[in-house]
């Protein structure tokens, strides 16, 4: 049918324009150029003449198959449509590609001889999206992981390329295999590591690479969930703890599955003062310190991987001694010394002790009465002198009566016997007249 389309089409050309055509042939060469087009994509086939005398253009597929010649559609297919036709051009466009489009089209100038220029469309075929295999949630600390990233469609095939925490991990498998179409293919690639606690909650992804994606990349990710045993630490308030003093012990607990409560002991046993040790939550709060508190406390959590703990020695220290400025205020001791400093003072004195006052002391500053004080130490001194004369004056007096009796029972006795007998019978008479006066 299109050999006698071609033909019927050769037959309405005069015979003027043959001869023409076969004059100016020698200088007329169409020149056509290779197409790339993604998969349901449009692509555009142009042949151009730069000398051309009215001579036909024509557009055929890879099967032979007449689309155009000049401006008449030859083949009935929705998806081609004429963009142009002229003596100089002929351009065609092919929507919504497949891949059977993809193959060789063939530009014809109808000279004598037929010239002819071919055009190769190459069809990208785009991956599909990645898939990601082999992760069972979840995955214990330790344990040899394997994932797998598989996209198929590619034409040609896609490029695969693991990332994990965005640093990209290059020792991995790579297999490609055809598709049944045997047009496009399928790529895997596969990733193997040993998970540690710091996996959790890291993000691995596949990275699809492929010309088709117009450099936006196809990615899958999986998120990493790893379950280990507890890591414990004891956080004190404060580094030196002093006697007197409150203190938080704050038992600081990572795991997964999350370890809850913790348990606090001392010294290998249970707290001895519950009632000044409070635990709350993962806190022990000391209400305030002593020196009975000295020991070490342990903190241990446990989660259904296994079990950890942390020690933490307290030393409670004395709080240090702080020497605070003293004033020393002058008091009077009793009344009397007061009254007697009023009436001892006179003008003089006063005058003399503001003229001895410190000339660099600042006005309406108060500080010690020297003058005062001087006073009182003389009246002290003054009234103790006259006690102790007064009472050596008594003794005096005293012992010279004692005597003076003594001589007098003394004056007639003949020995010592009979004169103490006589000074005792004076002061019997002494004691009677004494009765007589009274």
């Amino acid at each position: 049918m299109l050999v006698l389309f071609f033909l019927c089409n050769l037959s309405w050309v005069p015979a003027a324009a043959s001869k023409n055509k076969a004059k100016g042939s020698q200088g007329q060469f169409p020149l056509t150029q290779n197409v790339t087009v993604v998969e349901g994509g449009t692509a555009i086939l142009t042949c151009r003449v730069d000398q051309n005398d009215n001579t036909s253009l024509q557009w055929s597929n890879p099967a032979q198959q007449t689309l155009y010649f000049d401006d008449k559609k030859a083949l009935r297919d929705n998806r081609i449509e004429l963009v142009r036709a002229s003596w100089h051009e002929l351009s065609i466009s092919v929507s919504d590609v497949s891949l059977s489009d993809e193959g060789q089209y063939t530009c014809s100038l109808f000279t004598m001889p037929v010239k002819t220029s071919k055009a190769y469309l190459t069809v990208l075929g785009v991956p599909e999206k990645p898939q990601i295999s082999g992760f069972s949630s979840p995955v214990m600390e330790g344990d040899l992981m394997q994932l797998t990233c598989k996209t198929s469609g590619s034409k040609p095939a896609a490029d695969i390329r693991w990332f994990k925490n965005d640093k990209e991990i290059k020792d991995v498998k790579y297999l490609k295999e055809e598709d049944a179409n045997r047009k496009t293919f399928t790529v895997s690639s596969t990733l193997d590591f040993r998970v540690d606690r710091s996996d959790d909650g890291v993000a691995v992804i596949c990275r699809v690479d492929h010309e088709a994606l117009n450099a936006t990349p196809q990615v899958a990710m999986q998120v990493l969930e790893i379950h280990y045993t507890p890591s414990v630490k004891i956080i004190p308030s404060t580094p030196f703890p002093q006697e007197g003093q409150p203190l938080i012990l704050t038992c600081e607990s990572k795991g997964k599955p999350l370890p809850e409560p913790v348990l606090w002991t001392k010294d290998g046993g249970e707290l001895p003062d519950p009632d000044r040790m409070v635990v709350s939550g993962r806190e022990l709060n000391i209400l305030f310190l002593n020196k009975t508190d000295n020991g070490t406390y342990r903190c241990e959590a446990t989660n259904t991987i296994g079990q950890s703990s942390a020690e933490y020695v307290l030393i409670v220290h004395d709080v240090p001694n702080t020497l605070l400025p003293t004033t020393i205020i002058p008091s009077l001791t009793t009344a009397t010394v007061t009254t007697t400093v009023a009436i001892t003072t006179s003008p003089t004195t006063s005058a003399t002790t503001s003229s001895t006052r410190d000339p660099n002391a600042l006005a309406g500053q108060t500080g010690p009465d020297h003058a005062l004080i001087g006073g009182i130490v003389a009246v002290v001194v003054f009234v103790t002198l006259c006690s102790i004369f007064l009472l050596g004056r008594y003794l005096a007096r005293h012992k010279g009566t004692y005597l003076t009796n003594e001589a007098k029972g003394a004056e007639d006795a003949p020995d010592a016997d009979t004169a103490i007998i006589n000074a005792e019978g004076s002061q019997v008479n002494a004691e009677e007249k004494k009765e007589y006066f009274i």
